[in-house]
């Protein structure tokens, strides 16, 4: 739906580059219908040289999700910009990106929503209650706006004994680790350390692109995965090889429908008086996402 929908109609949406991929609108345009609200959630495609003027401009937009490659610049521009301390999100402070926007006035507050939805996600969707997993390891690929989501919400536990994380993006790993830089449970690895790495990990996340069409391999060699081993593979919209790898074993894995939905269902929560809480919503969200990608 474009610029024809109701001039009354509020407006929200997600941004991104690209964005046609995203199902994000199915999920919360189904949510806006279950609950007789006057609303639509649009696709803002974003480049990056015009992600300034967006976050800081189009005030007719009362709030949006922020995709790929936009999480952690729009955290750095918002700070910079926004009337709004960015001190009130914590989970956002500590992850370093941004994945929903929401406008008041003249401010904007800005939060992220990953955290807890993949948290929310791993325990109810993945079955891993890292709370009954005494000295953990973890192994983390991917080093993007996601990966920092994945890492702040994994920090919270104690339980966790290390996090091991890589990325072949050099750049990318040494930003992420200046940012965590006095997290002592984070190591940063090399590409010759993954194989000993995943040998001792009791859970495998991939939060790198690579799976994310049809016909791309695994970013991890399918003989180091193990029975034992659970994987959450943040890509949502295909069954990838390195889940299908897993499964094939006879291990706990999962792709990342569940992040989406519940990480959505937060940021409607935020957005949304009449939503009562997250869990009003969550299941109408599952249902939608679950259907929209059926049909592709």
């Amino acid at each position: 739906m474009g610029r024809t929908h109701q001039v009354d109609m509020k407006r929200y949406g997600i941004i991104g580059w690209p964005i046609k991929h995203s199902l994000s609108p199915d999920m919360h345009n189904a949510a806006f219908k279950k609950l007789g609200i006057d609303a639509v959630y649009e696709k803002f495609p974003v480049e990056p040289e015009n992600l300034e003027d967006f976050l800081l401009n189009r005030k007719d937009i009362l709030g949006f999700n922020v995709t790929i490659p936009h999480k952690i610049r729009a955290k750095e521009i918002l700070d910079k910009k926004s009337a709004t301390d960015p001190s009130a999100s914590h989970d956002v402070s500590f992850s370093g990106a941004v994945n929903t926007v929401k406008r008041v006035g003249d401010k904007i507050e800005y939060l992220n929503t990953d955290v807890s939805g993949f948290r929310a996600s791993l325990e109810n969707d993945l079955g891993f209650k890292i709370s009954e997993y005494q000295e953990s390891n973890i192994f983390v690929l991917g080093c993007g706006g996601a990966a920092r989501a994945v890492i702040t919400s994994l920090l919270q536990y104690s339980t966790v004994k290390k996090i091991y994380v890589n990325d072949i993006n050099e750049k990318a790993m040494d930003l992420t680790k200046k940012h965590f830089s006095n997290q002592q449970k984070l190591k940063f690895i090399k590409i010759n350390e993954i194989e000993n790495i995943i040998k001792g990990s009791q859970l495998l996340i991939n939060t790198t692109p690579v799976g994310m069409k049809q016909g791309d391999g695994s970013p991890v060699d399918k003989r180091l995965l193990r029975k034992e081993l659970y994987v959450y593979d943040v890509i949502y919209n295909i069954e990838t090889q390195l889940v299908k790898d897993a499964r094939l074993i006879g291990a706990e894995a999962i792709t990342g429908e569940g992040m989406l939905a519940w990480q959505g269902a937060l940021a409607f929560d935020h957005w949304i008086d009449e939503c009562e809480a997250p869990a009003a919503v969550i299941g109408i969200m599952k249902e939608a996402l679950a259907s929209a990608l059926n049909k592709k």
